[in-house]
């Protein structure tokens, strides 16, 4: 059976000199629009409130048509569409504002130029022969197509695309509608425990943060460390220097190569899953209520557990697999995985073990039946149990 998704195709991009400007130009509108729509979405909804009038209240129409309306000349050589669409990210995230439930729950923020990332949105971008070709405003001669690389392939209908700059390099995001189809079955079922640098499965255990990445996060704490320390001596000064720009750079590099290693791990992980099993479950964590609990908050973010139930949850829906998420409060790690026997207070297992029983981090010992495990291990067939 074939079904339509959006796939998306990561790409580097190769502008010449004359593009660049074009590029950064429209990052900095990007910015300009989101900040005036942001400005006076804000006016209108205080003034809602003041005036207590619900028709004052300011939405994605209202916002957009006084801002066309109110366009300079100079805003007639960029493109239009950086504009709507700017817009109508704003009315999304302000309607995510009144959803609590969110993850990243917030009132919209201001753009900062000093984000060390950039970007904008298009949606008449074209591939032709190989290369991006961008909408040219009107008046606009020194026009060119943007050389590519990085994309497997360049098949499907190209909706929005988002192009960025990131340590002075330039990026795209190409999402493609493509058919795919479905992968066969094979009657097996698995369970994923999520852990702080691993991941452990039936068939064993996936480590997320193997042991090179120790060398790039050193290197990443010494970069933090000398621009604290430029900051420290120099004031607002510092980020004006040529050093500071070239340290900061030196860390973004650091920060994706990290970030690249850890994706393409969990982007064979999940593969594999979906390959070889028709169900699979896994844990309901609240990680951002995790992090902000500083018990190993760091490892928490380096693992990446949010990332994975993303791309294992569209993934599943893709090739027609079944995810099935265990409650929060399934004691997953306190059951015993051969008679049912859960722990409670003081003989609850923790990061660092159990203290009154004298038990290790990594081992299970069950206190009715008296049978030893690995901790992990008998996450997983607790897990099972509920496929």
């Amino acid at each position: 059976m074939v079904k339509q998704v959006i796939r998306t195709e990561k790409v580097r991009l190769y502008p010449n000199q004359m593009m660049k400007k074009h590029l950064d130009e429209l990052c900095d509108y990007r910015r300009y629009c989101w900040n005036q729509g942001l400005a006076l979405w804000n006016d209108m909804y205080d003034e809602s409130l003041i005036m207590d009038n619900k028709k004052l209240r300011p939405s994605e129409r209202k916002v957009r048509n006084i801002l066309v309306a109110e366009k300079a000349d100079w805003q007639y050589a960029l493109s239009a569409r950086c504009l709507q669409l700017a817009i109508s990210d704003l009315g999304k995230a302000w309607k995510n504002f009144f959803d609590k439930a969110q993850p990243d729950w917030g009132k919209p923020r201001f753009k900062s130029k000093k984000a060390p990332r950039q970007g904008f949105k298009t949606d008449r971008a074209k591939i032709i022969n190989g290369k991006l070709r961008l909408d040219k405003p009107h008046g606009v001669n020194d026009w060119a197509d943007i050389k590519m690389v990085g994309a497997k392939s360049l098949k499907g209908d190209l909706k929005v695309v988002s192009v960025f700059r990131e340590n002075g390099k330039y990026w795209a995001s190409l999402p493609l509608e493509v058919e795919i189809a479905k992968k066969s079955k094979t009657g097996k079922k698995t369970a994923v425990d999520i852990n702080v640098g691993h991941f452990n499965y039936t068939e064993g255990k996936v480590n997320t943060l193997p042991d090179h990445l120790k060398k790039l996060y050193k290197r990443i704490m010494h970069y933090q460390r000398q621009l604290a320390r430029k900051r420290t001596v120099n004031g607002k000064k510092a980020t004006q220097s040529n050093n500071y720009a070239k340290t900061r750079a030196k860390l973004q590099r650091d920060y994706r190569r990290v970030a690249n290693i850890q994706h393409d791990i969990i982007q064979k992980f999940t593969i594999k899953l979906v390959t070889d099993y028709d169900k699979v479950v896994i844990e309901d964590l609240a990680v951002k209520q995790m992090q902000m609990s500083h018990v190993a908050s760091k490892g928490l973010q380096r693992s990446l557990f949010g990332y994975f139930r993303q791309v294992l949850t569209y993934k599943c829906q893709w090739y027609g697999k079944e995810l099935r998420l265990a409650d929060q409060f399934y004691p997953s790690t306190q059951r015993c995985s051969q008679c049912g026997f859960i722990k409670t207070g003081t003989d609850k297992v923790g990061l660092d073990g159990n203290k009154l029983h004298h038990t290790k981090h990594n081992e299970y010992i069950c206190y009715e039946c008296g049978a030893v495990m690995d901790r992990d291990e008998n996450a997983v067939q607790n897990l099972l149990a509920l496929a």
